[in-house]
């Protein structure tokens, strides 16, 4: 058992490293990672081609790169915006590593981009222990979801600098409680902000632009009370959320390939468009 956890660490710890040499390596050239973690189906590949479309229009130059385990399906449907797009395959891997996509990054992005949206597997569990090299990490749930989703998943979304709710516009055919999802989220990561949007009523357009480019030119990012604690956290899996400021001291919960983890492939990728 001390095996796997030291080999967990020194996995996390690899990734760490190169997170932040990705960051810095992004920092000097005037991009910021925009990380984005959602369930499956939560509506975050429709928000972020309103939101690249919308940054188009505005003339910022903005690039993204969404990983699924398999088809091409959203970076077709991203590709539509008309920014720089690439698709990237994990062949299983339920989440992304920083040296998988600083190999990914590497004769590919845009000298000129501002923006770097990254679309992560769709999964709340595993993305959520590995840092990108991220300026900001942003959670999204839609109103489908329901409002214990924070609580069932304290390491995504206390480790969050921004959480979105999206399909807004179907709250109330939901009975969607507001209150009771930021009573919740404010219980998992104190002082984060709330973000309503809707794709298909334009609730909240362009906000995670705005936010994402205060980021870049340095504006103060939210700071979660699980950061500051521990920067490697595990989900609780008995239905008992940390309270505020008691992030314990875990470790990733899946072992790495040598016993029996998720394997770590190199994964294959298509470009989905080019600068128009």
């Amino acid at each position: 058992m001390c095996r796997v956890v030291d080999l967990q660490q020194a996995v996390l710890a690899k990734n760490d490293a190169c997170a932040h040499t990705l960051r810095e390596d992004l920092a000097a050239r005037g991009t910021a990672l925009v990380n984005l973690l959602s369930s499956p189906g939560s509506g975050k590949t429709a928000l972020l081609e309103r939101e690249l479309t919308l940054a188009r229009s505005r003339k910022i130059p903005v690039a993204a790169l969404t990983a699924d385990l398999a088809t091409e399906n959203d970076a077709v449907r991203l590709a539509r915006s008309e920014v720089p797009v690439k698709q990237v395959l994990t062949d299983g891997l339920c989440h992304l590593e920083a040296e998988m996509l600083g190999g990914h990054l590497h004769g590919w992005l845009p000298a000129d981009t501002r923006l770097l949206f990254i679309e992560n597997v769709g999964n709340l569990v595993c993305p959520a222990s590995y840092d990108l090299g991220e300026t900001l990490r942003v959670v999204l749930a839609s109103v489908t979801e329901g409002e214990d989703k924070p609580l069932k998943y304290p390491t995504a979304f206390g480790l969050a600098h921004l959480v979105v709710v999206t399909k807004t516009d179907i709250a109330d055919a939901v009975a969607f409680d507001e209150a009771e999802f930021r009573a919740n989220v404010e219980r998992i990561n104190p002082g984060v902000e709330v973000v309503l949007t809707s794709a298909r009523g334009g609730t909240g357009d362009g906000v995670l632009l705005d936010r994402a480019l205060a980021a870049r030119d340095g504006a103060p990012v939210h700071i979660p009370v699980m950061t500051r604690k521990s920067h490697h956290v595990h989900d609780v899996e008995d239905g008992h959320p940390y309270e505020a400021g008691d992030a314990p001291d875990g470790e990733h919960t899946h072992a790495p390939p040598e016993h029996g983890g998720h394997p770590h492939p190199t994964g294959s990728d298509t470009v989905a468009s080019s600068r128009s």
